[in-house]
């Protein structure tokens, strides 16, 4: 990108990056460490990590959709939602 464009700067410090992966780990961790410790039947242990899982992906789908949207509008000069 930079190549590209020399008025690119790069979006997140190293910092941001690090504290962004720990913050994903040590929730997936706690939430592994929930299921493992609910004392419910297997079913619901079940119902409860597919949920997690679920929230975890459409978060992430959802942040890239904003974000590729928000990166539109500023390439082509459309304000238009």
């Amino acid at each position: 990108m930079r190549e590209l464009n020399h008025n690119h700067r790069k979006r997140n410090t190293s910092a941001f990056t690090f504290l962004s992966w720990i913050g994903f780990v040590l929730a997936a961790l706690f939430e592994f460490v929930g299921l493992s410790t609910l004392e419910e039947p297997f079913y619901v242990v079940g119902y409860y990590a597919i949920a997690a899982a679920f929230l975890i992906v459409t978060s992430l789908v959802l942040q890239k959709t904003i974000r590729d949207n928000e990166e539109d509008k500023i390439n082509n000069g459309s304000f238009e939602d």
